[in-house]
C-alpha cells in the first residue's frame, strides 16, 4: 500500500455492492448466534443439494480449468506480456513466488499438511482402492492442493494480469474482467453488480472457512502451552478477534514491507519442513513415500480427477474433492487479483508454468514431509494416530500430538503458531483492502478507500468465523459454507476466461502478429 494516498471521494461509494454482502452476513451470523442447531441444519441440506446432487459441475470444472491452462500455456496467447511488448517482470522468481504463494494460501495449509491423511485413512474408499493405507492415504492431499486447485488461481491470475497490465482497466472487478462478454453497459450495469455480489459474499465465505478451520489450533497451541483452563471456543474466538485487530491496524495505516513479511513466512514455513525432514526421525520414509505417492498421483491424475461415486459407496468425492474445488474457487475472488497484479512483465506462460512451479512445488512438499511424519510413525507401530482419531474425532489436540513426537516439542509449537500468523498477515490484509476497493464504483491508482469502508469489510471478514465457531459447526458445515457460495463463482469464472480469450485474441491483432 502507497504511503502518500488520498482518501478516495464518498460519493463514489457503490452503497449496494457495500450494505447489501454488511447485511447478508450480519443476518447469517445472528441466525448461527440464537439459532445454531437449526442454522447447522439448514446449511447441510442446503450443502447436500450442491455437493452431492449437483456435485458433478466441480468437478468439470475443476478439469476444464487444467486444460485451459495448459492450452494458454503452449498456445499463441502464452507470449502475451503482462504490460508492455518489450517490458520485463516486476519481480525475481523467489520475491515473486513468495508473495504469490503466502497469498495464495493461508494457515489451513498447516492444519491440512498435519492431519488430511489421517482423515483419509478412515474412509472406505481407501480400503476399496487396494493395497494398505500407507499406500493411498498420502496420495489425496497431493491430488487435492496440487495442479487443479492451483489452476484456478493461475488462469484467472493471467485474465487479470491481462485487464490490468495490457488493458489497463481502472476497475479491479469481476464485472470488468467479464466486460468483452457481457458488454460495457452490462458489466457497468446491474448485472455486473450481481457478478460482484456474488464475487463478495464468496470472498467472506472463504475467509471464514479458512478462520474458523485453521485458528482452532492456534487456540490448543495456546491451551497446551499454558495450560489455560477455559474452552478452546473461548481461545479461538479471542485469537480471531485479535487477528481482526492486527489486519485491521494494516489496513488502516498501511502495511510497510509485505514483500519481506511474504519471504519471512516462506523461511518459516520451510524452516519448519526441514527440522521435520532432518531431525524428526522419519526422514527415509518421507523422502521415499513421498515420492512413491506423488508418482501414484500423477500414474492415477485421470481416474482422481473425475471419480464421482455415482453409486454413493462411501461419498468420498461429495466429502472431500468437491469442498477442495469450490474452497479454491471462492478464495480466487482475492488471490488471483494479487498475482495478476505482481505478475506484471511476465508473459502468460510464464506466470502459469512459474506459479505450478513455485506453489504446486511448495504446497506438495509440506504434504510430503509433515503428512509423511506422522504417517511413518503409523505404519512403523510407533503410534496410532487413527485409533485416536476414530475416538475422540479431535484433529486439533491429534496434531498437538504429532508435534510432541518431535524433539523439543514446544518450540517447535511456538514456531508453527508464528508461521501460522504469519500467514494470516499476509493474506488477510490484502484481501480486507482488495473488498474496501470494490466498494468504489471507480478508484484511482493513488487513491485509496475511506477509513470507515475499511473498516466495515475488516469487520465483515471476522463476523462469520465467529459465528461459525461459537455455533460450534462440525467441520462438514464449515465446509460447506465454501461449496454453497462457490457455485455462482463457478458460471461467473468460465465468463472470465470466455472474456479473456475474446479480448486477448483482438489484442494480438492490435498489436502484430510478429510480437507473438
Amino acid at each position: 500500500m502507497k504511503e502518500k494516498q488520498k482518501v478516495a471521494d464518498k460519493s463514489r461509494i457503490d452503497w449496494m455492492i457495500t450494505l447489501v454482502p454488511f447485511i447478508l452476513i450480519m443476518s447469517l451470523a445472528v441466525y448461527l448466534f440464537i439459532f445454531p442447531d437449526q442454522a447447522n441444519e439448514v446449511i447441510s441440506q442446503i450443502r447436500f443439494f450442491f455437493g452431492d446432487t449437483i456435485g458433478s459441475y466441480y468437478i468439470i470444472i475443476g478439469i476444464g480449468f487444467l486444460a485451459i491452462s495448459v492450452f494458454l500455456s503452449f498456445s499463441k496467447y502464452g507470449n502475451i506480456v503482462l504490460g508492455e511488448p518489450d517490458e520485463k517482470p516486476k519481480y525475481n522468481f523467489f520475491t515473486w513466488g513468495a508473495m504469490m504463494f503466502t497469498c495464495g494460501l493461508a494457515a489451513d495449509i498447516l492444519f491440512y499438511s498435519f492431519a488430511e491423511w489421517v482423515m483419509y485413512a478412515t474412509n472406505p474408499h481407501i480400503a476399496r482402492m487396494g493395497g494398505n493405507i500407507t499406500e493411498w492415504a498420502g496420495v489425496f492431499p497431493l491430488f487435492h492442493w496440487s495442479f487443479i486447485p492451483w489452476s484456478f488461481y493461475l488462469v484467472l491470475a493471467v485474465a487479470f494480469g491481462f485487464m490490468v497490465h495490457c488493458r489497463k482497466r481502472d476497475k479491479q472487478r469481476y464485472s470488468e474482467a467479464c466486460l468483452p462478454v457481457i458488454g460495457e453497459k452490462n458489466a457497468h450495469g446491474l448485472a455486473g453488480r450481481v457478478i460482484d455480489l456474488f464475487a463478495l459474499f464468496a470472498l467472506l465465505a472463504g475467509t471464514a472457512t479458512t478462520f474458523s478451520v485453521a485458528t482452532p489450533l492456534m487456540a490448543e497451541i495456546i491451551v497446551t502451552l499454558f495450560g489455560i483452563e477455559i474452552s478452546r471456543t473461548a481461545v479461538t474466538i479471542i485469537i480471531l478477534l485479535i487477528t481482526c485487530a492486527v489486519y485491521t491496524y494494516a489496513v488502516l495505516h498501511g502495511f510497510k514491507g509485505i514483500s519481506f513479511l511474504a519471504k519471512l513466512c516462506i523461511y518459516l514455513f520451510f524452516g519448519v519442513q526441514i527440522a521435520f525432514l532432518l531431525i524428526g526421525g522419519q526422514g527415509r520414509f518421507i523422502v521415499e513415500n513421498g515420492v512413491e505417492s506423488l508418482g501414484r498421483m500423477i500414474q492415477n491424475f485421470v481416474g482422481l480427477a473425475t471419480y464421482m461415486d455415482p453409486a454413493r459407496t462411501n461419498s468420498f468425492p461429495q466429502d472431500w474433492t468437491i469442498y477442495y474445488w469450490a474452497y479454491w474457487m471462492v478464495w480466487c475472488i482475492a488471490a488471483p487479483f494479487f498475482i495478476g497484479n505482481i505478475s506484471r512483465g511476465r508473459t502468460v506462460k510464464q506466470t502459469i508454468l512459474g506459479g505450478y512451479i513455485f506453489g504446486v512445488g511448495s504446497t506438495i512438499s509440506s504434504f510430503i514431509v509433515l503428512g509423511n511424519h506422522s504417517l511413518g510413525l503409523q505404519a512403523a507401530g510407533a503410534a496410532d494416530f487413527i485409533a485416536r482419531y476414530e475416538e475422540g474425532g479431535d484433529l486439533y489436540a491429534l496434531i498437538i500430538d504429532i508435534i510432541r513426537t518431535m524433539p523439543g516439542s514446544r518450540v517447535f509449537m511456538v514456531w508453527i503458531m508464528v508461521c501460522m500468523i504469519a500467514f494470516y498477515a499476509t493474506s488477510f490484509d490484502s484481501i480486507a483492502y482488495t473488498a474496501a476497493c470494490y466498494s468504489y464504483k471507480k478508484l484511482g491508482p493513488d487513491e485509496k478507500p475511506h477509513t470507515m469502508i475499511a473498516l466495515l469489510w475488516c469487520i465483515l471478514l471476522i463476523v462469520l468465523p465467529v459465528a461459525l465457531v461459537f455455533s460450534e459447526s462440525s467441520m462438514n458445515n464449515i465446509q460447506s459454507v465454501s461449496i454453497i457460495s462457490a457455485f455462482p463463482i463457478g458460471i461467473i469464472m468460465i465468463l472470465m476466461i470466455w472474456s479473456f480469450i475474446k479480448d486477448a485474441g483482438e489484442y494480438m491483432k492490435e498489436k502484430g502478429r510478429k510480437n507473438f
